[in-house]
């Protein structure tokens, strides 16, 4: 194994796609336990919508962030039994990722994660439901152009995702409206996000008020390694920082950006292995700290291109 110094991110919503894990599954014993280990905690059948749909079941919110949680540590577990338990410096996760990142980490086993995340969705898919909001991408402008704009429509700054590229969020209305304001800001470019609703915003205060109660009953550890949380871009160690920290994340700001150069700069992190479908956390790496050593692990075909330089 290579001794470069190892961090693993984890994907958030929006990266799921059908047949997720259902290769890994048939190739990894350990990974099928765990597919079969999730149905039988959440009592259906997570793994036949991650792995056969239809797209629409998969993205709805309930399902899509219990099924990403699983597959990133299905991909991990198959990157172990590939080549074997290997340290780790630090991980992060993006928005849901923070809890995958969590599990990995030993704070809390692997069903206390599965519950929490699929209430956690099963939360936000309400306070989605109960709202008229949606999420905007701002490319090509500075961070105090769009919050600039953000407080003049009176919506939320959900992403600071990679140099610029941030999102927003808020009431669907005003986010339009920012849309439209978008280039008087000296944004590039202004893109409404296909999501079911305003994440990351005060919009998502019912799920936070609920996902906090449920946190305050869940026993934690302290993580193996540094977990870097998305709100302050900050290890968080001690129990009730931890429950704090994911309960802040559901109406607070992703600070992506600044998670990752963290990672870089003070835990001196030298090779990323992204873990879940997609491939955006590398994308938003590059963005940010050009040339920085990413591997990205979905399927059997990407574990099996990741392994030489792994081993290095």
């Amino acid at each position: 194994m290579t001794e470069k110094r190892i961090a693993l991110l984890f994907a958030g919503q929006g990266a799921q796609s059908v047949g997720m894990g259902r290769d890994l599954a048939s190739r990894f014993s350990v990974v099928a336990e765990l597919f079969a280990r999730a149905d039988q905690t959440l009592s259906r059948s997570l793994s036949t919508i991650a792995f056969e749909g239809p797209e629409e079941e998969l993205t709805l919110t309930k399902n899509c962030q219990p099924a990403l949680f699983v597959h990133g540590l299905a991909c991990l577990a198959a990157l172990k039994d590939a080549i074997g338990e290997f340290p780790v410096v630090a991980a992060a996760g993006l928005s849901l990722g923070e809890f995958t990142a969590h599990a990995a980490a030993g704070t809390f086993d692997f069903e206390t994660g599965l519950r929490l995340v699929e209430k956690r969705g099963a939360f936000m898919q309400e306070a989605c439901d109960q709202t008229q909001g949606g999420m905007a991408a701002m490319i090509g402008g500075d961070e105090s152009a769009v919050r600039a704009l953000a407080g003049e429509c009176d919506v939320d700054v959900a992403n600071l995702n990679s140099p610029g590229q941030i999102v927003i969020s808020g009431e669907a209305a005003k986010i339009a409206l920012a849309v439209s304001l978008a280039k008087e800001h000296g944004i590039r470019m202004a893109k409404t996000l296909n999501v079911a609703g305003a994440y990351h915003s005060r919009l998502m205060n019912p799920a936070f008020l609920k996902l906090g109660d449920e946190l305050q009953t869940t026993t934690l550890a302290t993580p193996r390694f540094p977990v870097i949380c998305n709100t302050d871009a900050r290890p968080v160690r001690a129990p009730q920082e931890i429950r704090e920290s994911l309960q802040d994340q559901v109406t607070g700001t992703v600070c992506w950006t600044e998670t990752l150069e963290y990672l870089v700069d003070e835990e001196r992190c030298e090779l990323f292995i992204e873990l879940g479908p997609g491939g955006v956390l590398a994308g938003l790496l590059n963005r940010t700290r050009k040339g920085t050593p990413c591997v990205s692990i979905s399927d059997c075909a990407s574990l099996d291109a990741a392994l030489p330089i792994l081993r290095g």
